[in-house]
C-alpha cells in the first residue's frame, strides 16, 4: 500500500465492470491495470459500491474487489444516500457523457473517467466546464501521462539531456479517436502543443466514423511528427521513436518495454557519428494505473495536482476529431 497510516479514506463507485474496470488485473499479478486493481492495492480508498446492468457480472466484480453494495443503474447508485468522494466512469464509451453528466448531480469530489469524455468536441468541452464550474475534479485516463518512464524522459527533454527533438513518429491502429488520442495526448505531453499540416487516407479497422488515420504533425518550432498507422486486424499498434540530436529514443510494446541508441563515433567511418546500438529496459506502463491512484488520492488530501485532466483530454481529442473530420471530408470528395 502506497498511503501512510491515518491517511483520509475515500469512498469510489464505479460505474461499469468490465475490463478496465477491473478485468484486465489477473488474479495473483503484481501488475495493475485497473481502477479497483489500483484503488484496492493503494489501500486508501474504500469500493463503496458498483454498476452494471448485468447481475453476473456486477456480482462477480463484487465479490472479487469486495464491493460493498452493487446496482443495476446508475440512478439507483446515486438515489441509494451514500454520498461517493470519487467516481469511476469506466462504462462503454458511448455513455461516457451521460454518465459525467448525471454523476455532476450527485456532487463527487473527483471524477475518473475513460476516454473520450464524450463523442463530439463541443460536449466534451461542456463537460469539463461543468465540472469546473461545480469545483469537481475531472482526471481523464491518459494513463501514460501516469507513467514514470514517461516522466522522467519529459523532465530529461526539458533539461536538454537530449539535446533538440528532432522528430517523432507514433505508431498506432484501431481509431484515430479510440487509440490515436492515447498518441497525439502523449505525443502534446512531451513536446507541447501540435499543429496537424496534413493527413493521408483513412482506414477503416475501427469503425466508420473512427477511422485510422496517418497525419503529419508539427511542434511550435516546426519539428515534424509523424502518426503511422496499422491495422488493427493484424495486431494490437501503439509504439513511439523520437529522433534527438543526442540519440533515439523508442517506446514499444504500449510502454512496456524501451530502447535507447546514443550518438557515438562511427567505428566504420572516419569523422563521421552514427547511432550505436540499443539499450534495453523495461518501460513503466505497468506503474501507471496505481501512481494515478495516488495522484487521485494525493489532489484530494492535499491539493496535488492532476497529471491527466479534462483541459489536457479535450486538447487531446480536438486535435483527433481535426484530423478525423478532414480525412472524411477527404474520402467523401
Amino acid at each position: 500500500m502506497s498511503n501512510t497510516v491515518g491517511s483520509e479514506m475515500l469512498s469510489v463507485l464505479i460505474i461499469g465492470c468490465g475490463n478496465i474496470a477491473g478485468g484486465f488485473d489477473a488474479t495473483g499479478s503484481d501488475t495493475v491495470l485497473t481502477h479497483a486493481g489500483a484503488y484496492r492495492r493503494h489501500g486508501g480508498f474504500r469500493l463503496a459500491g458498483c454498476v452494471d446492468p448485468d447481475a453476473g457480472r456486477r456480482t462477480a466484480f463484487q465479490q472479487r474487489w469486495g464491493v460493498e453494495h452493487t446496482y443495476a443503474s446508475l440512478p439507483e447508485a446515486l438515489g441509494s444516500g451514500t454520498h461517493y468522494d470519487v467516481i469511476s466512469i469506466c462504462s462503454p464509451t458511448p455513455q461516457h457523457a451521460a454518465d459525467l453528466n448525471m454523476v455532476l448531480c450527485a456532487s463527487p469530489r473527483l471524477v475518473f473517467c475513460e476516454k473520450p469524455l464524450a463523442a463530439e468536441i463541443k460536449e466534451a468541452a461542456g463537460l469539463v466546464a461543468a465540472c469546473r464550474d461545480a469545483g469537481i475534479l475531472l482526471a481523464v485516463n491518459y494513463t501514460r501521462r501516469w507513467d514514470p518512464e514517461i516522466s522522467a524522459f519529459k523532465s530529461a527533454l526539458e533539461r536538454g539531456v537530449w539535446g533538440p527533438v528532432r522528430s517523432a513518429v507514433g505508431y498506432y491502429n484501431k481509431g484515430v479517436l479510440n487509440n490515436g488520442s492515447h498518441m497525439v495526448d502523449i505525443l502534446q505531453h512531451l513536446l507541447g502543443p501540435l499543429e496537424l499540416q496534413a493527413v493521408g487516407a483513412a482506414q477503416c479497422d475501427h469503425s466508420a466514423e473512427d477511422p485510422t488515420v496517418p497525419a503529419l504533425l508539427a511542434t511550435a518550432n516546426a519539428t515534424p511528427v509523424h502518426l503511422a498507422t496499422g491495422a488493427a486486424g493484424d495486431y494490437a499498434l501503439f509504439e513511439l521513436q523520437i529522433v534527438t540530436a543526442k540519440g533515439v529514443v523508442a517506446i514499444e510494446q504500449g510502454g512496456f518495454s524501451w530502447r535507447e541508441r546514443l550518438v557515438r563515433e562511427s567505428p566504420r567511418f572516419a569523422g563521421y557519428h552514427d547511432i550505436g546500438d540499443d539499450t534495453q529496459r523495461p518501460g513503466g506502463y505497468s506503474k501507471a494505473m496505481l501512481r494515478a491512484a495516488t495522484n487521485i488520492h494525493d489532489a484530494l488530501t492535499q491539493g496535488t495536482g492532476l497529471a491527466s485532466t479534462g483541459e489536457t483530454a479535450l486538447a487531446a481529442q480536438t486535435l483527433c476529431d481535426q484530423i478525423r473530420q478532414r480525412a472524411l471530408a477527404a474520402g467523401r470528395s
